[in-house]
């Protein structure tokens, strides 16, 4: 090797030693630090538009869970497919959500007893679906503000009904959670208190808090002090950046800061990634992962 080569080479290697281990560039397919989970169609351009290609590619760039709000309605043949691919991939399935219809209007606030029953009935279906998929959280949402009622017995209504849903969860060992919403004002569960007081009242390991921390945001802002503060009742988180529900990087929100903190209490479950992509096409996708692999880097 000649001097100029040589001078070359050694100082590559000491700028390479120069940089702190924490921001050096990973490889692509290197495991998160938290368990982020995409869902169907996030990777449709790059893997196709077949789910279980899609899972496959996800493992393959280091994401370790997925989630699937729609997995209720999933033919049994298909959701036995993606128990299994998930088994093989050794991933963990996120959050789907028990759905008895039109959750928003069908309200558990009114105490009216066949939305009960057939939120119970859900329930129990939902138990069927998640020994398939090997899942562990559903999200329960209690539906719309009664206006006819006064709110403290809107809130005895939604315990009962929850009540009756943890006694078909308990014996399964799974897990559902509430998760209080941004969408319009008009949805009984809003904040992260109020959750917080309901899953202290129905008193149940089957009875935790989704905290969204899009939706969180947008309704009471203060993140990390809130999470702090419901902080024993919280079973699991879901993304979006604010505002336009993107991935990180793209609104006001620091996830970087966020996601440090939820590291350094110890939580290691799953991240749902629901938000949508800032940028159309494979090029969207693949930013997709970089603003991950950013925020990931604490």
């Amino acid at each position: 090797m000649n001097r100029r080569n040589f001078l070359s080479a050694t100082g590559l290697a000491a700028l390479a030693m120069s940089i702190p281990r924490s921001s050096a560039a990973r490889p692509a397919g290197a495991p998160f630090k938290m368990n982020y989970a995409p869902h169907d169609g996030m990777f449709k351009n790059i893997a196709g538009a077949d789910f279980l290609d899609q899972i496959r590619y996800m493992a393959d760039q280091g994401f370790r869970a997925i989630e699937d709000n729609g997995m209720l309605g999933r033919p049994v043949a298909e959701q036995e497919k993606i128990g299994k691919l998930l088994a093989d991939l050794k991933m963990t399935m996120g959050v789907f959500v028990v759905d008895s219809g039109d959750n928003w209007k069908v309200s558990l606030a009114t105490g009216d007893k066949n939305y009960t029953d057939n939120f119970v009935k859900t329930c129990k279906a939902c138990v069927e679906v998640a020994s398939r998929v090997q899942a562990k959280w559903m999200t329960v949402v209690p539906g719309y503000f009664e206006r006819k009622l006064p709110i403290g017995i809107q809130t005895a209504n939604v315990i009962n009904a929850l009540r009756k849903g943890a006694e078909v969860f308990e014996p399964a060992g799974l897990v559902m959670v509430l998760e209080p919403l941004s969408d319009n004002p008009d949805l009984f569960l809003r904040t992260s208190s109020q959750s917080f007081e309901i899953c202290k009242a129905v008193n149940s390991p089957s009875c935790k808090i989704l905290y969204d921390i899009y939706h969180m945001q947008r309704n009471e802002g203060d993140l990390i002090a809130n999470i702090d503060r419901a902080w024993d009742e919280i079973a699991y988180f879901q993304i979006g950046d604010n505002p336009g529900r993107k991935e990180p990087t793209t609104g006001e929100i620091n996830y970087r800061n966020v996601f440090k903190h939820l590291y350094d209490k110890g939580y290691r479950g799953v991240m749902g990634m629901e938000h949508g992509i800032s940028r159309e096409g494979k090029e969207g996708e693949q930013a997709l992962i970089k603003a991950y692999r950013e925020v990931d880097a604490f």
